[in-house]
């Protein structure tokens, strides 16, 4: 995409990002909701109206910034609300909530692929409405496979902490869960110092190169 303006690349980054956030989210309150727990469905949050879900920092600021840098595009929305005492199992179900969301990115990953092959197979006869999708459904794929790999790193308050949480003995996760007030430091660490990427990379590219190989793209 390195061909496109910088508004180009806005359009472009948008509508799969504010997607993917929102999705993202949404599947933790839905799955919540099916094992118990209705707080987000009671505070609305159960609606796909991104305006519902934007943190100005995490939605906006962040994605900007790195679009800008010309690295790793990833975010977030605020957070779902779960109560664990309203959950019938509340270790177990604390970990199908936290899957939930890492999941749907990579449901709406393929889905994105969809869409590029549908641009892809219109871009010869109408370039001007095939390309627009060729250069989304990339995007889309790229961005929910960031949000989905980054997800699952077992750093507190990532996803993959609450379901690694979920599987250590309760005295272990007790002391591992109070690394969340020092977990979002982590992560700008090892951003600041390329490890991040050198971690999310990989595995990124690799199902990249699955979902490609599934489409035929």
């Amino acid at each position: 995409m390195n061909e496109l303006t910088l508004i180009q690349k806005i359009a472009v980054w948008a509508l799969p990002l504010l997607f993917a956030i929102t999705v993202h989210e949404v599947a933790h309150g839905w799955m919540a909701r099916r094992l118990g727990d209705p707080t987000a469905h009671l505070l609305g949050r159960l609606t796909l109206n991104p305006a519902k879900h934007i943190d100005p920092v995490g939605t906006i600021l962040v994605p900007g910034i790195l679009l800008l840098l010309g690295g790793f595009i990833f975010g977030w929305a605020k957070p779902v609300p779960v109560d664990w005492r309203n959950l019938r199992d509340p270790r177990r179900d604390m970990m199908l909530v936290a899957a939930a969301g890492p999941l749907s990115n990579l449901v709406m990953a393929v889905g994105w692929g969809i869409v590029m092959k549908i641009g892809l197979v219109l871009v010869e006869g109408t370039p001007m409405l095939g390309m627009p999708l060729v250069y989304m459904g990339g995007a889309g794929i790229f961005i929910n496979l960031i949000l989905m790999v980054l997800n699952l790193l077992p750093i507190p308050p990532l996803d993959g902490s609450k379901i690694l949480s979920g599987l250590l003995p309760p005295q272990l996760a007790m002391q591992y869960n109070r690394l969340e007030g020092i977990g979002f430091f982590i992560l700008l660490a090892l951003l600041a110092t390329g490890v991040l990427g050198s971690i999310l990379g990989p595995p990124i590219y690799a199902l990249r190169r699955l979902i490609f190989a599934l489409l035929g793209l």
